[in-house]
């Protein structure tokens, strides 16, 4: 017998296995962890999440995105806008979101989830420093946006970024929306737009 765990398309399916009548043997291993796994992140993964985050962008910027009580309560608020990348149980990338029900980020998109838009924030996308250098950012990416058509009434990603990560989000299919309203001391970023094609094509033909 086999129990489906995840039943979108781009969170890869995997499959806990049981004999006939649900008894296991002594011998037989209860739990084997997949590889390479991507997944929803939950509340029980905001240290692993703020870890990787803080040794990531405080030497580069001084500052986090997100602190870990932001990582909480997106965590808690919208789990099903998060994706993370794991390697034998190992959180080595992630990329953590929120709804947005404007046309474009205002400074209180930094910390607010707004439910049942069309929007989605994109707040931050950061790898592991030993999985750095290996295109897992890309990929990451790329499955987050294909995963995002399978969310219901989702249209749009946005998000911000320094122009030197101009290039890096253009490559994804986000196009520029010029310089972004919000503010860092000592940054500037440029608001990015991606929009959410095909959503009824992957629902009908993947299962969504």
């Amino acid at each position: 017998m086999t129990h489906q765990v995840s039943r979108s398309p781009f969170l890869k399916p995997f499959y806990t296995r049981a004999p006939v009548g649900g008894v296991i043997p002594r011998t037989q291993r209860r739990h084997t962890l997949p590889a390479s796994e991507f997944r929803n992140l939950t509340p029980q993964d905001a240290i692993s999440v703020f870890e990787i985050e803080r040794e990531a962008f405080v030497s580069v910027s001084g500052e986090c995105p997100l602190t870990l009580d932001e990582v909480l309560n997106f965590l808690s608020q919208c789990p099903e806008l998060s994706l993370g990348w794991f390697e034998e149980g190992q959180l080595v990338a992630f990329i953590i979101g929120s709804g947005w029900g404007k046309e474009r980020l205002e400074q209180e998109a930094m910390t607010q989830h707004i439910p049942e838009t069309s929007a989605v924030h994109i707040h931050v996308l950061s790898v592991h420093r030993h999985a750095r250098q290996q295109g897992k950012g890309s990929i990451l990416l790329w499955r987050y946006l294909q995963y995002l058509r399978c969310v219901p009434g989702l249209r749009r990603a946005l998000l911000v970024c320094e122009e030197f990560l101009v290039p890096f989000y253009q490559k994804a299919g986000f196009k520029e929306k010029g310089p972004s309203a919000i503010t860092v001391p000592n940054l500037t970023f440029q608001e990015m737009e991606y929009h959410i094609g095909g959503a009824a094509y992957a629902r009908r033909n993947s299962g969504c």
